[in-house]
């Protein structure tokens, strides 16, 4: 049997007013602009729209008439509001009885949802501010939205950051990085700085997420105890392997808290910071030789290429060599465990990818007004990223068998 044919739409059933409709073509083809104030499709939304709300109140007559109420119609409320196909004018119908409620856009309402809001979220959330936000809608839809509503509407992820943050954890995580980033935010007419305190952790299915934000005076050893202590409340209980950074007690902060973790200093920041004050023109030659000890097959052969670097370098830089040997514990962690393990612990750059995700969106702000906007800020940066960061782990299977055999 032969498949039937669809019909297909035509202009006369989109627009059945035959002026109108040439009134329409004759304004595509001369060019004139499509959405915006006196866009074309501008126009027909306003008809669409205004058509719609004279159906709705003739079908809600319609079952006032079946009920047996006596009601009928009674003029016509006229609004502007806003759409991101432009501004439109909507003449709201009005019944006697004043129990009539329009679906498509209610009678309190000032926007036609037709997507303007999500747009508004995601200039947001690729770094724009206000008054930039404001400029594009204006430039591309020709809408005129105030401050005020845009900070409205961005503040409607509030309730969902706020559950984001609560959200139960999963048990067990292989791996957390721990870092924080700092930004400006205005506290009594005075810039001052603030910590984002980033928790980014891989799971045993070796998905990446990012367990919290935490927004903090300041970085320390202590709030990072606070922070850890927030994992625990939302059902962490085991924490196989934690990186970070070189902050003065942070591993006693994570002992507490998760006794049974081993916590690996960051060997990248351990470089940067040893070689600080190393002449531009011998820093490739000394990072080279560190290279050797953190490149090892083993904490011997480790011990080894750290005793030949101090034959070569304890005269000119001996504060590299002390640095090294004061924390040689924290940094040769990664040594007992395979390649693949190796890589995936002996440096925080997974989190620091993650912070410079935040800082490309942010890089044009010099400060937020408060820290609600700037977690706000962060927390839509994220969400609109999320392939970036939430990934699953390379040759992730390799690394499971890897830490069965070594913590069951």
């Amino acid at each position: 049997m032969a498949k039937k044919r669809q019909r297909r739409p035509r202009l006369e059933d989109l627009i059945p007013d035959e002026e109108r409709r040439k009134e329409v073509v004759k304004r595509l083809y001369s060019g004139d602009k499509l959405i915006g104030e006196d866009g074309i499709f501008t126009d027909l939304l306003q008809a669409m729209v205004n058509a719609s709300l004279e159906g709705e109140m003739d079908n809600h007559l319609e079952e006032e008439k079946i009920q047996g109420n006596k009601n009928r119609r009674n003029g016509h409320t006229t609004k502007k509001v806003r759409s991101n196909g432009g501004p439109l004018e909507i003449h709201t119908p009005r019944d006697r009885n004043g129990d009539f409620s329009p679906q498509i856009i209610n009678k309190w309402d000032r926007e036609l949802n037709t997507g303007l809001n999500e747009t508004i979220i995601s200039l947001y959330a690729r770094g724009q501010s206000v008054e930039d936000i404001r400029h594009t809608i204006r430039e591309i839809y020709g809408v005129e939205v105030s401050a005020g509503v845009i900070s409205a509407v961005t503040d409607r992820v509030m309730d969902e950051l706020v559950s984001w943050q609560q959200r139960p954890l999963c048990a067990c995580y292989p791996i957390v990085y721990l870092d924080a980033i700092h930004f400006k935010v205005k506290y009594e007419g005075v810039f001052k700085s603030r910590a984002i305190y980033t928790c980014y952790g891989m799971d045993t299915d070796g998905k990446r997420d990012v367990l919290g934000l935490y927004v903090k005076e300041s970085e320390g050893a202590r709030q990072w105890g606070l922070v850890l202590e927030d994992l625990k409340k939302r059902g962490v209980e085991d924490i196989f392997i934690i990186s970070i950074d070189g902050l003065t007690g942070f591993k006693e902060a994570i002992e507490e808290v998760f006794p049974e973790a081993i916590v690996q200093r960051c060997i990248v920041h351990m470089i940067r910071s040893s070689t600080r004050f190393v002449a531009d023109k011998k820093k490739r030659e000394v990072c080279a030789d560190l290279k050797k000890v953190y490149g090892a097959e083993n904490r011997l052969d480790a011990e080894l290429a750290m005793d030949a670097f101090g034959v070569k370098w304890n005269k000119t830089y001996p504060e590299i060599g002390k640095k090294w040997r004061a924390d040689w514990d924290d940094l040769m962690g990664f040594m007992d465990f395979k390649a693949d393990i190796r890589r995936m612990m002996y440096t925080t750059n997974p989190v620091e990818a993650v912070h410079r995700i935040m800082r490309k969106t942010t890089k044009t702000k010099n400060a937020w007004t408060n820290e609600k906007a700037l977690i706000k800020q962060v927390y839509l940066t994220l969400m609109h990223n999320e392939k970036s960061w939430r990934r699953t782990a390379f040759k992730w299977s390799h690394i499971q068998r890897d830490l069965i055999d070594t913590f069951g």
